[in-house]
């Protein structure tokens, strides 16, 4: 079944079913990037270096069911865990429901189009490296600073 038109201006995350939740993710794939997190002062830091599994041209995981087993680290956001997408992209939607803002114009479910995440230039689409070619310990070398649009 659908979700309803609009249905994150009047639901909160918590009460969102599993096809609205999904349906949030605009497909940018920025959560699918290595993230460095300063110790000291908690400061996460994007690199251009993104999960093997992640299907680049799509923006989509190529084993979104089993992500948690084929990497132990990868993120799974729930509705339980809100207060910790602080460290997800300042565009990300459901960073974005959960600090009280509005969707981008650019996102899916306002333009109709999925498209629109990649043409705005928000998505990780012809940007990144795979983490088959970059070791770990060079992660810092790929450190990125996106001009959001």
């Amino acid at each position: 079944m659908a979700p309803e038109p609009e249905f994150w201006k009047s639901k909160p995350l918590a009460e969102m079913s599993h096809i609205e939740w999904e349906a949030l993710c605009d497909g940018c794939a920025r959560c699918c990037l290595h993230k460095l997190e300063d110790e000291d002062t908690g400061e996460v830091f994007y690199t251009s270096v993104v999960c093997r599994f992640l299907d680049e041209s799509a923006c989509r995981c190529t084993n979104y069911r089993a992500r948690s087993v084929l990497v132990p680290e990868c993120v799974k956001l729930d509705p339980d865990r809100v207060d910790e997408f602080h460290w997800l992209p300042d565009t990300c939607a459901y960073r974005l429901l959960a600090e009280g803002k509005p969707l981008a114009p650019w996102h899916p479910l306002v333009s109709g189009d999925p498209e629109t995440v990649h043409t705005a230039g928000i998505s990780v689409r012809g940007k990144v490296v795979s983490d088959e070619f970059v070791p770990e310990d060079a992660h810092e070398e790929y450190i990125i600073h996106w001009v959001e649009q």
